[in-house]
């Protein structure tokens, strides 16, 4: 797919996503704008661009991937992750959203677990900002990973370059606007994602014959292909794997990126209609992807490595679609890609400027240089993932489960907890904090037995105990905390 036709539909693409970025340059007066968009995000926005920022491009590469090599078992991961989705909408987004107003205006996670608590030492906000920069850095690598293998796959460049090529894009736009040019740029992008979701699989079907004709050659392919308790080769499932694979709902409690649409989300008033949008747009992409993958199967006989498995989605638009429809469809791709590693970016950048930089190095700082500041760590972060990402036969799948875990565990049961236990403590966030990230850490480097269980499970349970426990032995906590809690309870 070398065309012209592609070429143009992709460089038009990334002018628009650029355009962006240089239209909120200039509306970036302080740190504020620049990182959480002074609290002014639309319902719409708030909604598409917390999904697309979720998403990423592992909805087309990595579980279309999944599922072309073990069938309907990925359907696990789907329904995790659809289920996290509506519980993260409808029992963390408005609670967060006036906690961290009422708790000191927080426009960081790290910001609001130190004025929630009132950190006066800082600890738990270092911590904080140290664990989101170590779990982003794989998580933005991902990103790279992928932007990397689409534009291998579609313009014949050798790995390193596309790689550079998509970090350069992705750095520009997000250096430049900040959080409103990554909100809405992420709400065109995932306006594509949704488009192109849908389009291949209907394309795919139709040109295996329709419905009924696709099903039969799928139950051709391997009696247990269909099957939800089997994998793609037949054999049972385990508890373990099923528990492992459905557990991936359990880390939107804890991502950063998704956290902050709902921290920027203009009024608490828009969270309900917001979650209704975002759900449709989720139960649709992910039963689509998961089609993608299983057609995929049909009209690919030949049988993709496990790393090219990834590519299915793409192969499939290249020998579908008419060049320029196949340019739109795989700018889709690129969309899915640039809407998460730009919300990782700049919640990294605001990590190390907003509570490393301005809390530690420099407290008179003005709000022009830390504006600067951010837009320099965007850039350093994005090219110490790049190094991370040099490796060719990386996995997307691999990448994000690893990030998403360390996420989920480390700041989830906090998140939760903070929001609604009133006894919860300092030290409690801290234990939680070192339990969930080291346990994600230690556990993932492990094999065999208990240990195949996903590491997000044992890392949650782990952070929830230790906040309990250590809460439970301190002191009850006093004023402003218990009076902050109130306030903001009074306000949901």
């Amino acid at each position: 797919m070398q065309n012209l036709s592609v070429i143009i539909t992709f460089a038009a693409y990334l002018l628009f996503m650029l355009a962006i970025g240089s239209h909120f340059y200039k509306k970036n007066e302080s740190l504020s704008d620049y990182l959480i968009g002074d609290r002014q995000l639309n319902k719409w926005v708030a909604a598409m661009s917390a999904q697309a920022s979720d998403m990423s491009g592992w909805l087309l590469l990595g579980l279309p991937g999944y599922a072309y090599l073990q069938g309907l078992e990925a359907v696990w991961i789907a329904a995790g992750l659809a289920l996290g989705t509506y519980l993260n909408w409808r029992f963390v987004a408005q609670r967060l959203r006036c906690y961290t107003e009422i708790a000191g205006n927080a426009i960081t996670l790290p910001d609001y677990f130190a004025n929630r608590f009132n950190d006066s030492n800082r600890l738990l906000r270092t911590l904080s900002a140290v664990f989101i920069l170590i779990f982003f850095l794989i998580y933005t690598a991902s990103g790279f990973v992928a932007g990397a293998k689409l534009f291998e796959s579609v313009f014949g460049l050798p790995y390193h370059s596309a790689l550079i090529i998509g970090v350069v894009v992705i750095i520009s736009y997000t250096a430049l606007g900040g959080f409103m040019a990554v909100s809405w740029t992420d709400f065109f992008q995932g306006i594509i994602m949704f488009f192109a979701i849908i389009t291949v699989p209907l394309l795919a079907i139709h040109a295996s014959g329709g419905f009924a004709a696709s099903t039969a050659a799928l139950r051709e392919i391997d009696i247990g292909f269909l099957d939800l308790f089997t994998n793609g080769k037949g054999e049972p499932l385990t508890a373990i794997t099923i528990a492992s694979l459905a557990a991936w709902g359990l880390g939107y409690f804890g991502q950063p990126h998704i956290l902050t649409r709902f921290m920027a989300i203009r009024s608490p008033d828009e969270i309900k209609p917001a979650r209704r949008i975002a759900m449709v747009w989720v139960l649709i992409s992910l039963a689509c992807a998961v089609v993608v993958g299983l057609v995929g199967r049909i009209y690919l006989p030949e049988t993709l490595a496990s790393t090219d498995a990834e590519k299915v989605f793409m192969v499939l638009v290249e020998r579908l679609t008419h060049p320029i429809v196949g340019g739109i469809l795989l700018a889709a791709v690129l969309a899915a890609i640039m809407s998460t590693a730009d919300s990782q970016l700049l919640v990294t950048s605001s990590a190390l400027t907003e509570d490393l930089y301005r809390v530690i190095i420099r407290p008179q700082a003005t709000e022009k240089e830390l504006v600067w500041v951010s837009r320099g760590t965007v850039i350093g972060v994005a090219a110490i993932a790049c190094v991370i990402a040099l490796k060719p036969d990386r996995s997307v799948l691999d990448l994000v489960a690893y990030a998403w875990a360390g996420f989920g565990a480390t700041f989830g049961p906090l998140v939760l907890l903070s929001l609604y236990w009133k006894r919860m403590t300092r030290n409690g966030a801290i234990a939680g904090i070192i339990g969930g990230g080291i346990t994600v850490l230690l556990w993932k480097q492990l094999e065999g037995g208990w240990f195949e269980l996903y590491e997000i499970v044992p890392g949650f349970v782990v952070s929830i105990f230790l906040i309990l426990l250590f809460s439970l032995i301190d002191r009850k906590p006093t004023d402003p905390v218990p009076r902050l809690f109130k306030e903001a309870r009074e306000s949901f």
